[in-house]
């Protein structure tokens, strides 16, 4: 899934991070095991993601994986033999799920239980025709964990939720875009440069401004009447108008609206 463009490249053993024109692709890079969620990779995709976050040339990031499956999910080596408390595994998925910056995952081949919730702690997925989203949970056994019962209701509904962690089911790339689970499915070879377009337009904004955005967009879940949500964004909109960068985009507005007069037809 190459990406066009210069890009600036850099990983760990687990995870690769390449930078390209304000946006960081994130990569579980540990093909061998199919890009498992040990606690060596769950550690390393934290740190990455945290190393990102502290980069201010940076907007926005994109969740990808090398090889053929997206993630197989836990590790299971590490489940028959833990090696930490089963809170420390998730702390890729964490690190993911509380950055303020805009996210996109880009889905291929499997993703698997926890490796899913990877994908589901994203603000947007956009995955291929061969990308596979399967609980897996019950079947070794085990509770959904990481907030993956959360996630899937939040995302297709409590009939949709129930489907894949009670009864089994799997969507796959289309029908996971039917289901409204990601967002776009597209060719194998245009999926990571997809995300990277959707990733570079949020990117292009001043980072405090989709910063502030992104947190009212999740404030906004609890929110029931549109009264309410009125006041919401009433304090985030007044400070944005108080800010030079509006009064700099007003300017070139104003700019390019006066150009467009004059070039009317008289």
């Amino acid at each position: 899934m190459p990406v066009r463009g210069e890009v600036l490249q850099e990983g760990s053993g687990y995870v690769q991070v390449d930078r390209r024109d304000g946006v960081a692709i994130v990569s579980l890079n540990h093909p061998e095991d199919r890009n498992a969620l040990s606690l060596a990779m769950t550690r390393a995709l934290a740190e990455a993601v945290h190393g990102v976050e502290a980069d201010d040339t940076i907007g926005a990031v994109v969740l990808a994986a090398t090889g053929t499956v997206f993630s197989a999910g836990g590790s299971v080596d590490d489940l028959l033999e833990p090696k930490a408390l089963l809170s420390e595994t998730y702390a890729g998925y964490v690190a993911i799920l509380e950055t303020e910056l805009p996210t996109v995952a880009a889905v291929s081949g499997a993703a698997l239980g926890a490796g899913m919730n990877l994908a589901l702690a994203c603000d947007l997925i956009v995955c291929s025709p061969s990308a596979r989203f399967e609980t897996r949970f019950l079947d070794v056994g085990l509770h959904p964990g990481g907030g993956h019962l959360w996630q899937l209701r939040e995302r297709i509904g409590p009939q949709g939720a129930a489907a894949l962690a009670l009864f089994g089911e799997t969507l796959e790339g289309e029908e996971a875009v039917r289901r409204q689970l990601a967002w776009r499915c597209v060719p194998e070879a245009d999926l990571l440069e997809t995300a990277w377009k959707l990733a570079s337009r949020a990117a292009g904004h001043d980072r405090a401004l989709i910063e502030r955005t992104r947190r009212t967009l999740a404030e906004s879940a609890s929110v029931v009447h549109a009264a309410d949500a009125v006041s919401l964004e009433l304090e985030p909109q007044q400070w944005s108008m108080g800010r030079p960068e509006f009064l700099e985009a007003l300017g070139r507005l104003r700019t390019r609206l006066g150009r467009a007069e004059n070039t009317s037809p008289t």
